[in-house]
């Protein structure tokens, strides 16, 4: 029996149990955890300067830059992206625009920031705005497209207005997808905090990052890098999980 187990774990394309999944899952992340435990002493190492920052004290700082400028991102995207999505005149009034402004990378926009923001966390939190905004705008006005006609056509049979299209249809009607958007641009704006960080002045993980290398202290960049993409993963499965407690018939979430 043990044997055939152990045969199971190496047979070619066959479907895993759940607890294997979860096993192997929680093992990918282990191995690599285990290294870095034993290479690693970034959370006792004490600043390598006066003015320095701790490993825990940089990732909160950059987890408050991402939060700041996704909600910002958010809060302008998600309405213009359904608006969009909803109504061909505005989108297109709108959208060549952003097709045109999307391929325009983020960081090249930093300058500018710091000569308009200042030198502190504004133009960092700007640079993620820009950098998630467009692609916002785009991908949730394609979702809305998405939304079926038939739903349109029986809410204005039945008289429902303009305003209340977009209330009572439309958002209810994509809202599981909107999630499932949100938590993939969520993702992007991690991978714009790198560069974030390098504009105005120095803090945030990237300026950890950064002085550790100087000072050769390469254990605590790698727990500095693999910190963000713990936090990151977590994040998602957090979203992941509370999504498919959101929105329990819509199957898509529950990959």
């Amino acid at each position: 029996m043990t044997m055939m187990k152990r045969t199971e774990w190496f047979a070619v394309r066959r479907e895993l149990s759940l607890r294997g999944k979860w096993m192997l899952g929680i093992g990918s992340f282990l191995v690599p955890l285990l290294v870095w435990c034993v290479l690693s002493t970034a959370f006792t190492t004490p600043p390598a300067s006066h003015d320095g920052y701790w490993l825990h004290q940089s990732l909160w700082h950059s987890i408050q830059i991402i939060f700041w400028g996704f909600v910002i991102s958010s809060a302008i995207g998600v309405p213009i992206g359904i608006v969009c999505g909803t109504y061909s005149a505005i989108a297109r009034l709108q959208e060549p625009f952003f097709e045109f402004f999307r391929y325009l990378p983020a960081p090249a926009f930093g300058a500018l920031m710091v000569a308009i923001l200042g030198i502190y966390d504004a133009p960092k939190i700007s640079i993620i705005v820009i950098g998630t905004f467009f692609q916002q705008v785009l991908i949730i006005a394609n979702t809305t497209r998405k939304l079926e006609y038939g739903l349109f056509e029986a809410a204005m049979t039945l008289g429902t207005k303009k305003f209340k299209l977009l209330t009572h249809v439309v958002i209810p009607g994509i809202l599981p997808d909107l999630y499932r958007d949100q938590r993939i641009l969520l993702g992007w704006a991690w991978t714009y905090l790198i560069v974030a960080e390098l504009v105005g002045t120095s803090s945030g993980i990237t300026w950890y990052i950064t002085q550790q290398a100087r000072y050769e202290h390469f254990d605590n960049v790698y727990a500095a890098i693999m910190m963000i993409g713990i936090i990151g993963l977590g994040t998602d499965l957090v979203l992941a999980f509370a999504g498919r407690k959101l929105f329990p018939w819509d199957r898509t979430l529950k990959a």
